[in-house]
């Protein structure tokens, strides 16, 4: 009987044993995933961050195609307009 109950308890520590090398197997593994799943998140944000800087540039550039021509389609008076009729002012003013 004592026989039995040491070799129950060799195939108990050694399912244990082979249990945790393989915890350790894994976790050597699944570490190695996140740091990849870490790496390819962090790329992955920066390239939207580029492409957020590059869309953002073209649509400022858009609004200010639009705003030009609509300024131009009211006839609305620009800086450059404004300077213009300072300086012709500022003529007729001195003698």
């Amino acid at each position: 009987m004592d026989k039995k109950l040491e070799q129950l308890f060799y195939v108990a520590l050694g399912g244990a044993l082979a249990v945790k090398d393989k915890l350790e197997a894994n976790s050597e593994e699944i570490k190695a995933w996140q740091t990849k799943s870490e790496e390819h998140a962090r790329s992955f944000f920066d390239e939207l961050a580029k492409r957020g800087e590059k869309e953002r540039d073209q649509f400022k550039g858009l609004v200010k195609d639009i705003v030009k021509e609509v300024v131009a389609e009211l006839n609305l008076a620009t800086k450059d307009d404004l300077k213009k009729l300072k300086k012709e002012l500022s003529k007729n003013v001195d003698p």
